[in-house]
């Protein structure tokens, strides 16, 4: 699994609902590398801390081939890797191979796969489409949290290389899963 796009966010201010949220979803792709920390990426938006960032979720990572599932259902964007609020765009990440639990070198970090991501209504604010909500739970491309063990710099083309396996564990898939039957989602 090899870093495609490394990218962070901004604070922005959206009407939703005639109410004004501030979040972070919108993210693009940058140069420089970015540093992993124990509770976020540096730099990086996080406006919504009960669900995003802390030490189960500081980094999340999303796979490029998923983009070639999104992208004919979404012809009328303008797509960039970030798009899913992805700090990480893996080339092959895949949710029902990574176990909780796994750990990757990458760069000069160490992580740890925690939690897969569940959808909110800020996906569909960022596709200007809230059928994506729906889409995104019809699937298991949730991507994948991690914890940051040892916080450092990474950057596109670092390689993510596992160190610890934990296949007695549930995978990320099987978690999303779990989820959608709590959460009562056909």
């Amino acid at each position: 699994m090899k870093i495609i796009s490394t990218n962070i966010g901004d604070r922005k201010e959206i009407t939703y609902k005639n109410k004004k949220v501030t979040t972070g979803i919108f993210k693009y792709p940058v140069e420089e590398p970015i540093f992993l920390d124990k509770e976020e990426v540096k730099g990086d938006e996080i406006s919504d801390r009960k669900h995003h960032g802390g030490i189960n979720q500081a980094v999340y990572g999303y796979s490029q081939k998923h983009y070639e599932y999104w992208k004919p259902k979404y012809l009328e964007l303008e797509w960039n890797f970030g798009m899913f609020g992805e700090n990480l765009t893996i080339d092959e990440l895949d949710e029902a191979k990574i176990h909780v639990g796994d750990n990757y070198k990458v760069g000069e970090a160490i992580i740890e796969a925690t939690l897969q991501r569940n959808p909110c209504y800020k996906l569909g604010v960022r596709f200007n489409n809230m059928k994506i909500v729906k889409q995104f739970w019809s699937t298991t491309k949730c991507g994948v949290y991690f914890k940051v063990i040892q916080p450092g710099l990474v950057n596109v083309g670092d390689e993510l290389k596992q160190t610890k396996s934990s296949k007695t564990n549930p995978t990320i898939a099987d978690l999303y899963k779990q989820q959608k039957e709590i959460k009562g989602i056909k």
